[in-house]
């Protein structure tokens, strides 16, 4: 076995151990150690996505060298490298660029408890990306669930404790949903190893047996991670999840947290019941009906808002269906296009949570419009930042957002006749909204007014700053160098069957 295929646990293992002995640590020497640990995971990802590139197949770790069914897989291609690779990105800029919030939002004996939860998130974030198990898969949805529960209490105040209530609740029904899909396919065909559970439903299909259970476990899986992923109408959670948490906690919800979710659904979709099996049970249509109705009411909800933070989660919800219509076209390019969304919007949405906390800092604390005037005047990085982010998600050549929406609209365009027009007529009428609430704060940010908030003692955080700088090039790489990665997700995607 090469050397490389080991990064591929190490990297689940390293997290779930810094987590232990973050709880021993004070909360400075927890910080340091997760940046160490998240950094370690960007270097190890990107080894595994390399090897994958380079030998051109995947591999499949064998856990404790036990086969199935009493041992556990990890998968590894270049797909599954690629999102590895940009989680691990996305967790450490998220981490690094709100320091500052951290310090300001976290009593300080309960950071150390914050990294532990972020620890044991990136665990499970590489465990869902790699597992080939889905009751593993299921262990560590229920153990992101937990950590993304407590990431957005740890500022323990009446607001965070009512959006993370909301959250568990809509939560835990979808994990409900999840497991009970699970019991009954384990139950129909007798397998928890991916590749078995799909060989098995192909045998199934072809004897036309267990066809009404098979339909409603497609139904229980699909809602259930489209409840986890908050697709609309099941968005009640987000905006006060990721309005009120911290500017980290935002950032790693909105980018990571419900993407692991939908990268889970397309691995279910391709590597449990097969992607010919959810077209002719007509899912991909009802994914696509939901994901082109959120496109729709997740903007003109945006529109009304008149903070800052709720503004950027409302819109979420609009990408998160952009990312459900490229899956229910039912074809290849739509799922290149859902995939290359996932990471698009993972890049700038993050960047705008952090962005809109140095734009706050300079406005007494208030996240209203009217007193963010001139914010990004006085704040020139996070005023930079920001408008790099709300272009890229309206859809500005050169940037991340902009090909996102290319790749969909080449996608519609083989698509179908009748998904052709609606997915076209949406995606215009989308991109419309979205310019009408994302330049408004733009505009709004640079009005040079309400001066008198400037802070003479004020300084910008340099991590902080380190961070947006990185966000702002990975924007425009995934926009100008998207061809290779569209064609590495493409590759992967032919080999996850």
């Amino acid at each position: 076995m090469s050397f490389i295929e080991n990064m591929v646990p190490l990297s689940i293992i390293i997290c779930l151990a810094g987590g232990i002995v973050c709880s021993a640590l004070k909360g400075e020497s927890a910080r340091r150690l997760s940046i160490a640990i998240i950094f370690a995971n960007v270097i190890m990802n990107a080894l595994v996505l390399f090897y994958t590139l380079y030998t051109g197949s995947e591999f499949v770790y064998v856990m404790g060298k036990f086969p199935a069914p009493w041992g556990n897989e990890l998968r590894a291609g270049s797909l599954e490298g690629l999102i590895a690779l940009f989680f691990a990105v996305i967790m450490l800029l998220s981490v690094v660029g709100g320091i500052r919030g951290q310090d300001d939002d976290i009593e300080k004996d309960r950071l150390n408890l914050y990294f532990v939860m972020i620890n044991l998130m990136m665990s499970s974030l590489m465990a869902l990306v790699y597992t080939n198990d889905l009751f593993t898969a299921y262990v560590f949805v229920e153990i992101n669930t937990m950590t993304a529960c407590a990431l957005i209490m740890i500022r323990n105040n009446g607001h965070t404790l009512v959006a993370a209530t909301k959250y568990m609740i809509m939560s835990l029904l979808g994990s409900g949903l999840l497991l009970i899909g699970i019991s009954m396919l384990y139950t129909i065909t007798g397998h928890l190893l991916m590749p078995n559970i799909k060989a098995q439903v192909s045998i199934l299909m072809q004897m036309d047996e267990y066809a009404v259970p098979l339909t409603v476990v497609i139904g229980l899986m699909s809602i259930a991670l489209a409840i986890k992923s908050a697709l609309y109408p099941f968005h009640s959670w987000l905006p006060e999840a990721y309005g009120y948490a911290t500017a980290s906690s935002a950032a790693m919800l909105s980018s990571l947290i419900s993407k692991s979710y939908i990268f889970l659904l397309i691995k279910i979709f391709y590597r449990v019941i097969g992607m010919d099996v959810m077209v002719g049970h007509k899912i991909t249509n009802i994914l696509f009906i939901f994901g082109i109705i959120g496109m729709i009411m997740g903007s003109v909800t945006a529109i009304r808002q008149t903070d800052i933070r709720h503004l950027i989660a409302y819109s979420s919800i609009a990408q998160i269906g952009y990312i459900y219509m490229g899956i229910g076209l039912g074809s290849t390019a739509g799922m290149v296009a859902a995939i290359f969304h996932i990471m698009s919007h993972g890049a700038s949405k993050s960047m705008l949570f952090i962005a809109q906390r140095g734009l706050v800092e300079v406005s007494n604390g208030s996240k209203n419009f009217t007193d963010l005037k001139g914010s990004g005047i006085r704040n020139k990085l996070a005023g930079v930042a920001f408008t790099v982010g709300a272009f890229s998600m309206v859809g500005i050549p050169l940037l991340a957002g902009f090909t996102s929406k290319v790749y969909f609209a080449e996608a519609a365009i083989t698509a179908v006749r009748s998904k052709m027009w609606i997915a076209m007529i949406t995606l215009a009428v989308s991109t419309i909204l979205n310019a009408i609430y994302f330049i408004r704060a733009t505009i709004s940010i640079y009005t040079p007014r309400n001066m008198d908030y400037r802070d003479e003692d004020y300084r910008p955080s340099r991590a902080t700053g380190i961070a947006l700088v990185f966000y702002i090039f990975l924007n425009f790489f995934l926009g100008v160098m998207s061809y290779p990665i569209a064609h590495t997700i493409e590759a992967g995607l032919r080999v996850f069957e």
